[in-house]
């Protein structure tokens, strides 16, 4: 009679190990639905032009579809952006902040992806940034790839050639050239790769004129160029991610000293596509494109040849 009661210690004891297990594994199912192995962390200088905000929204789109089950975080690197945004309500943080953000998430391994246009000032920025947080917190990822921007290679000049193309052809049908405002730095850090992307645009299509708001080859040279071709009649676009400030005031402003009201007084007719390139699909096709084939790993240190 007593044999019973000798088995309940044991019969408590299996029923609490399958209680714990159970909520150990709920907890592991709460983890894993809100956490993944991966992520993306997107890096643009930003913008906080409400206008702007469809090209960031197009890419956001296409990283989650090409990613599906990821977490897609943003960062821009403008500190005078982030803190326009925090102050109306609408905060977008830094580099540390996404990768913060993603290290919360579960991740271990994240695919840092550059949305810039060339490998200028910015970019190097954002490079020395993401070495410098690696650094501090070592171990937080196993991975950390860095997709390089949209154009590195004549391949990539090509791609995004073609995509412009495209997109703008609807509007040129009036026989009208196609003027491409890139935004340049003072100091030319990424002047020999808008030269060679300027070559490539040139040979696909020889109505195809471009400049920089900085940099050597302004508007001067552009209206010298659009001359000497005796071109009447253009289309204004922005060489940028978005269509922001540059592409709202410097491009297609009314102000007297914009592009538009330049060529205007030249005797040039112009039409401001004000697109940013992240709402082309090609354009999108070849960040995402980046980001998958990145093999640039900061947390390794580069093999030796």
């Amino acid at each position: 009679m007593s044999r019973p009661h000798r088995l309940l210690p044991h019969f408590f004891l299996s029923l609490l190990l399958l209680v714990s297990l159970a909520a150990c594994a709920q907890k592991n199912t709460a983890v894993g639905s809100a956490g993944s192995a991966e992520g993306v962390l997107l890096v643009a200088f930003g913008t906080s032009v409400p206008e702007a905000l469809p090209s960031m929204e197009a890419v956001d789109v296409a990283f989650k579809d090409a990613f599906p089950g990821q977490p897609v975080v943003w960062a821009y690197t403008s500190q005078r952006i982030r803190k326009k945004l925090a102050a109306e309500g609408r905060p977008v943080g830094g580099i540390s902040d996404g990768l913060e953000r993603l290290a919360g998430k579960g991740v271990r391994t994240v695919r840092v992806q550059s949305l810039h246009v060339m490998a200028g000032e910015e970019f190097s920025a954002l490079e020395r940034a993401l070495l410098l947080d690696v650094k501090a917190h070592p171990g937080r990822f196993d991975h950390v790839y860095l997709g390089r921007p949209m154009l590195e290679s004549a391949e990539d000049a090509r791609a995004l050639a073609r995509a412009v193309r495209e997109d703008t052809a609807p509007l040129r049908k009036n026989g009208s050239a196609l003027v491409l405002m890139g935004h340049g730095q003072e100091h030319g850090r990424a002047g020999l790769t808008f030269e060679g992307t300027r070559a490539v645009f040139s040979e696909s299509d020889r109505r195809t004129y471009m400049a920089t708001v900085e940099g050597a080859r302004g508007f001067d040279e552009l209206l010298a160029e659009l001359r000497k071709d005796r071109v009447r009649r253009v289309v204004l676009q922005p060489l940028m991610l978005v269509a922001g400030d540059h592409a709202r005031n410097d491009l297609a402003g009314a102000e007297d000293d914009s592009w538009a009201s330049r060529l205007t007084k030249a005797g040039i007719s112009n039409t401001a596509h004000l697109k940013g390139l992240g709402q082309i699909e090609g354009v999108r096709a070849l960040l995402v494109r980046h980001a998958k084939e990145s093999a640039d790993d900061i947390t390794r240190e580069p093999r030796k040849q």
